[in-house]
C-alpha cells in the first residue's frame, strides 16, 4: 500500500493490534511486566550486558508494548539540582509575565520551559553536565536510534486541578493535521516513529491522582494511526482502557512517538507535576548541504510573481523551509495548530496576497529571528 487512507481508518483494525499481550519472556531484564510494561531496575540494568538490554528495549519499541519504565534512572541530588535551575527559569518566566504557550494546554494555565535543555546548560553549566551525563539516558537512545543523536528537551509542570491532554502521537506526523498526513507515502508514517525517542524523567513523586501518563499499550503498531488519533472512538476507547503507571522521583519513561498517550489530569491538591520531556532525534534527519533559504526565497521572490500556482508551489518547495521545525518555540508559538508558520508558508503568503519585496524581507528577518535562540529568546 503506497498511500494510506483517512477513509479506512477503523477502530476494529487497532483492536487487532492490541490483542497481542506483552510477554515476559522477551524482557528478561525486567524486573516485572506491569500493565504491559516492562519495569526495569536501573542498578540491574548497569550490571547487564548493555547490547542485551538494548536489544529488549528495541524489541519494546517496535513490536512490543511501545514503552519502558526505568525505576530510579537519575539519582535524587542530581534530579533535584537541575529542579531548583528549572523552577528558578520559571520564576523567571513568571517574572517577566511572559506565558510559554503549550501544544494542548492554554498558556498560563501549566508551566512550560521550552528549549530547557539549552537555557540549563548556559545558566547552570555543572548541573545540566550531571543531568545529561546519564548513561542510562545514551543506553536507550543509541538502541532506537543509533549514535550520534541529539536531544533536546521541554520542561512542563501541571499544576493542581490542571488538565490532562487528549490522546495523540507525537513528533513528527503526529504534529501534522489529518489533511497533511495523509499526504505523506505509507512508508513515511512507518518511518516517523523510528526518527524520535519520547521519554520523560519524574522531577518529584507522581501518584496516580497527580495524573502521570496515560498509556495504550502496543498502539504504536497500528499503522493509520497518525490519522486516527483524533476520531472520536478512538479517544473515548482510549478513555476507557489506558494504563497509566505511577512514578517516583528519578524514574524515567522512554516510549515510541506513535504510541498513543496522553498527560493525565492532575487532580492533587498539592502536587506541581514536574518532569523533564526529553525527545531524542535521530541524526539522519537531515540534508547534506548548508542552504541559505532566506536568501534565496527573496532572490526567487519576484520571479514567482509571475509563475502559474504549480509552477509556484514546486518552486517554493525547492527554495523555502516548508518544516516548521526546529525553532525557538518561547517566541515562534504554535497559534491555531500544532507547529507555528513555516518559511514556506510565509512565502505562500506573500505570492498569494502579492507582497512588495520589502515587507517580505521584513516577513522573512523576522520569521529568523523567532527561529534563533540566544540571550534575547528566553
Amino acid at each position: 500500500m503506497t498511500w494510506l487512507n483517512p477513509d479506512d481508518v477503523r477502530l476494529d483494525d487497532l483492536l487487532t493490534d492490541l490483542k497481542e499481550q506483552t510477554d515476559p519472556a522477551d524482557y528478561p531484564h525486567a524486573e516485572h511486566i506491569e500493565q504491559q510494561v516492562p519495569m526495569y531496575d536501573a542498578s540491574r540494568v548497569r550490571t547487564a550486558d548493555p547490547r542485551a538490554v538494548q536489544a529488549e528495549f528495541a524489541t519494546a519499541f517496535a513490536d512490543g508494548p511501545g514503552i519502558v519504565v526505568l525505576k530510579g534512572a537519575f539519582s535524587n541530588n542530581v534530579v533535584d539540582a537541575a529542579t531548583a535551575e528549572l523552577n528558578r527559569l520559571i520564576d523567571e518566566q513568571h517574572r517577566s509575565g511572559a506565558a510559554a504557550g503549550d501544544h494542548f494546554a492554554k498558556p498560563g494555565a501549566n508551566d512550560r520551559v521550552w528549549n530547557a535543555l539549552e537555557k540549563l546548560a548556559i545558566g547552570a553549566p555543572e548541573v545540566f553536565a550531571a543531568y545529561y551525563a546519564n548513561d542510562l539516558l545514551a543506553l536507550v537512545a543509541v538502541a532506537w536510534l543509533g549514535p550520534a543523536y541529539q536531544v533536546t528537551s521541554q520542561v512542563n509542570v501541571v499544576n493542581p486541578g490542571g488538565e490532562g491532554q487528549t490522546v495523540h502521537r507525537d513528533y513528527h506526523l503526529g504534529f501534522q493535521s489529518d489533511e497533511v498526513a495523509a499526504l505523506y507515502p505509507a512508508h513515511v508514517h512507518r518511518l516517523s516513529s523510528v526518527l524520535t525517542l519520547q521519554g520523560a524523567v519524574a522531577h518529584c513523586d507522581m501518584p496516580i491522582e497527580s495524573g502521570p501518563t496515560l498509556y495504550l499499550p502496543h498502539s504504536q503498531k497500528y499503522e493509520l494511526g497518525y490519522l486516527a488519533y483524533r476520531r472520536p472512538e478512538f479517544s473515548e476507547y482510549f478513555v476507557a482502557n489506558h494504563v497509566q503507571l505511577p512514578l517516583e522521583k528519578g524514574d524515567a519513561v522512554f516510549f515510541n512517538p506513535a504510541l498513543f498517550h496522553a498527560a493525565g489530569s492532575n487532580r492533587s491538591r498539592d502536587i506541581k507535576r514536574m518532569a523533564n520531556l526529553l525527545q531524542i532525534s535521530s541524526a539522519f534527519g537531515r540534508a547534506m548541504e548548508s542552504v541559505d533559504r532566506t536568501r534565496m526565497a527573496t532572490a526567487v521572490y519576484p520571479v514567482l510573481l509571475t509563475l502559474p500556482k504549480g509552477a509556484v508551489d514546486n518552486v517554493i518547495a525547492a527554495t523555502a523551509e516548508g518544516y516548521a521545525f526546529p525553532t525557538n518555540l518561547d517566541r515562534d508559538q504554535p497559534i491555531g495548530g500544532l507547529a507555528p508558520q513555516s518559511q514556506a508558508d510565509l512565502l505562500r503568503q506573500a505570492v498569494a496576497e502579492a507582497w512588495p519585496a520589502e515587507r517580505l524581507q521584513q516577513a522573512l528577518a523576522d520569521h529568523a529571528i523567532r527561529r534563533h535562540t540566544g540571550a534575547d529568546s528566553k
